[in-house]
């Protein structure tokens, strides 16, 4: 039997029985003291309790940090990750125990990042760094009672955007390769390399000879989001390959990722073209490739993409290209 005792004027403490030993926790309200003693006992009687006290002592702003040396540190995408550490660091909520945050405090966290305008995407993925934290904490940090407050929030996660459905059309390629040849350097092969490969900005930068395997028209792709894959190149893509002078380093291009977005957004004013970004090259490639017609495993096999669903979301095939494989 638990017993509740008042202590002070706004503060009520709880203690259980435990194999023997007595475990206690003070409170701010009688209802909370006994709500968690009533969840204790049912833990102790199935078997189930495990101590909270680490939790309770651990901060997510600790928290985080050790997150960040044990798991982010290891990971291709670090860089971007501790950005979003940082952020999540400087907020109000990472003074809080991990056992004190609740669904609430997520929601009313997604409530604030909205009013700041920070993007839904942006929300996603540092609900997304949270969560997988609690996962951790609780399975390799010894933290078994902890529970993922991110689910609790789901109500007041913000929706997502539709995916871009932006494609070249008339005779916007015309133009952008004029622009770009005008423009000078390596952008107008990069993007004509985009638009046959279908490969990601930061894949195409990363490209090297070595990769190259030209007997057999296929490039390794050996770093990329998912895993390593072997891209089939075009007649296209081989042309631009050998029109390119080989650099000394074995890099097949000199710009980074970075630069090869500002040079497009360059070229794309030029050009006279609105609403494009580098990005939308790899939705046409894709798209062009079903329009082939190749089947859903067959594009992303090249695409890279590990589930048919996120393959769709890069997928926007036009009726009047269809029309003319109906009969």
């Amino acid at each position: 039997m638990a017993n509740i005792t008042r202590r002070g004027k706004s503060q009520w403490r709880a203690r259980v029985r435990c194999g023997g030993r007595s475990i206690g926790k003070t409170f701010a309200s009688r209802d909370d003291a006994e709500r968690w003693a009533t969840q204790t006992e049912e833990e102790i009687d199935k078997g189930m309790y495990s101590s909270r006290t680490e939790a309770e002592r651990t901060t997510l702003d600790e928290a985080l940090d050790r997150y960040e040396k044990e798991v982010t540190a290891h990971k291709r995408s670090a860089a971007g990750e501790r950005g979003e550490i940082r952020r999540l660091k400087s907020r109000p909520l990472a003074a809080k125990s991990l056992a004190a945050i609740r669904g609430k405090d997520l929601a009313d966290y997604i409530r604030q990042r909205q009013e700041d305008g920070v993007g839904a995407n942006s929300v996603r993925i540092e609900l997304a760094l949270i969560s997988h934290l609690y996962t951790v904490a609780a399975s390799a940090w010894g933290m078994e009672s902890l529970r993922n407050p991110v689910p609790l929030a789901k109500t007041a996660r913000p929706k997502l955007p539709r995916g871009r459905t932006r494609r070249l059309v008339g005779d916007e390629q015309s133009r952008l390769l004029e622009a770009a040849t005008t423009y000078g350097g390596e952008i107008g092969p990069i993007i004509t390399c985009a638009i046959e490969t279908a490969m990601r900005r930061s894949e195409i930068a990363a490209m090297r000879w070595e990769h190259l395997d030209k007997r057999a028209r296929v490039l390794l792709v050996p770093e990329t989001k998912t895993e390593p894959r072997r891209v089939p190149l075009s007649t296209a893509a081989l042309g631009v390959l050998d029109g390119l002078v080989r650099r000394i380093d074995g890099q097949v291009w000199g710009m980074r990722p970075d630069s090869i977005s500002q040079a497009f957004e360059r070229v794309c004013a030029a050009a006279g073209i609105e609403g494009l970004t580098f990005h939308d090259l790899r939705h046409e490639a894709i798209s062009r490739l079903f329009e082939k017609g190749l089947n859903p495993m067959e594009v992303a096999a090249i695409s890279g993409h590990k589930t048919l669903q996120m393959l769709k979301r890069y997928t926007h095939l036009r009726a009047e290209d269809l029309v003319g494989r109906l009969g």
